[in-house]
């Protein structure tokens, strides 16, 4: 028997992967371009878009309309550029 190969009484047992609510597609860069026009920085905007995008994913709802082909990185920008969600400022 091959190192590798499994033996002939074992049955694999794959569990799908749970899918998002929203689809994985890249970010449309036109979103990007005016998101970046609204938080300068571009780190904190990756952090933006990436803790947003996490929260999309575990369930809270976008606090824009959505499209079916928008993607949870999609929302999070257009949330961003419509003002929808902003950085706390620091006291």
């Amino acid at each position: 028997m091959d190192a590798n190969s499994e033996p002939s009484n074992v049955i694999p047992f794959e569990q799908p992967e749970p899918a998002p609510e929203y689809p994985a597609t890249s970010m449309k860069s036109h979103l990007v371009e005016k998101a970046a026009e609204v938080i300068e920085d571009p780190q904190i905007l990756v952090n933006l878009v990436s803790k947003r995008v996490a929260q999309l994913n575990s369930g809270r709802s976008p606090l824009i309309d959505t499209l079916p082909s928008m993607g949870a990185a999609d929302i999070a920008l257009t949330e961003i550029i419509e003002g929808k969600i902003k950085i706390a400022e620091k006291k």
